[in-house]
């Protein structure tokens, strides 16, 4: 572990060392709840003081980060809400919002669109279950690639298994039914890539079941969609149908997701 005034001892990449660092910021800002003092940004993101001082100055003078005049403590900025609308039009995710909303009309149960973000899948859109017994995600939740049927088909329509799996480093368990061993989920996503859907069966919250197919692109997954609720109502019996509408689904959003070309 690194203090707050060591650095790592890593060749020096200046043009990208810079950006790693940057992103280490706005990523500790995304998992806070709160806005975060300097010292604490050095604390989480492992940089000096002084490092993470100029950094959040810089992305502040951006409008990356705002920081407010009497606690001095920095939080998310005004220009990501632009660059999110504007990332999220030219992606195609508000085109695919009307067929996510038919799933959920006919499946009654909470239904996401989720990307890979690192080791992540990020939620980008959700339709809530209109049943007051309802699992819900909201759109900018992040959820462990392994722990997640959105994630299995991530990983699993991804070009090596094997490199995908060695890319996760530990597995963590959240419940008795979470996958942790290396060959296990690799079985789990042959499986996947084999029968077109995951199944997240009370993996990361007990009584909670997910099923998510691919939206795929060249046979790449460019995102996932998951139908999912409580285990008294996603059951194995309904499994086939769940299935059936979201593949359906998947095929009718696979033409409006990607970057778009305005004219």
């Amino acid at each position: 572990m690194l203090s707050v005034t060591d650095e790592a001892s890593t060749p020096t990449r200046p043009g990208a060392q810079a950006v790693e660092r940057a992103l280490s910021v706005l990523r500790a800002l995304e998992e806070s709840e709160d806005p975060l003092g300097i010292t604490q940004l050095a604390q989480r993101t492992e940089l000096t003081v002084s490092t993470a001082h100029r950094l959040a100055r810089t992305l502040a003078d951006n409008g990356i980060l705002t920081q407010d005049a009497l606690t001095e403590r920095y939080q998310l900025g005004p220009a990501l809400v632009v660059l999110g609308e504007k990332a999220a039009d030219r992606l195609g995710y508000e085109r695919a919002l009307p067929a996510l909303r038919e799933l959920a009309n006919t499946t009654g149960e909470s239904i996401n669109l989720g990307i890979r973000a690192g080791n992540d899948v990020h939620v980008v859109l959700r339709v809530p279950s209109p049943q007051p017994l309802r699992f819900d995600q909201p759109a900018g939740t992040a959820i462990p690639l392994h722990l997640s049927a959105m994630g299995k088909c991530l990983l699993a329509y991804a070009d090596d298994i094997d490199a995908q799996i060695d890319g996760l480093g530990q597995l963590a368990r959240v419940t008795d039914r979470s996958i942790t061993e290396r060959e296990q989920l690799k079985a789990e996503l042959e499986h996947v890539r084999e029968r077109g859907w995951a199944l997240n069966d009370e993996e990361r919250n007990p009584g909670v079941r997910a099923i998510a197919v691919p939206v795929l692109h060249q046979r790449t997954a460019i995102a996932a969609i998951a139908v999912q609720g409580p285990t008294v109502r996603i059951t194995e019996a309904r499994l086939p149908e769940l299935t059936d509408h979201l593949q359906q689904t998947a095929v009718a959003v696979a033409p409006n997701l990607g970057p778009t070309t305005h004219t």
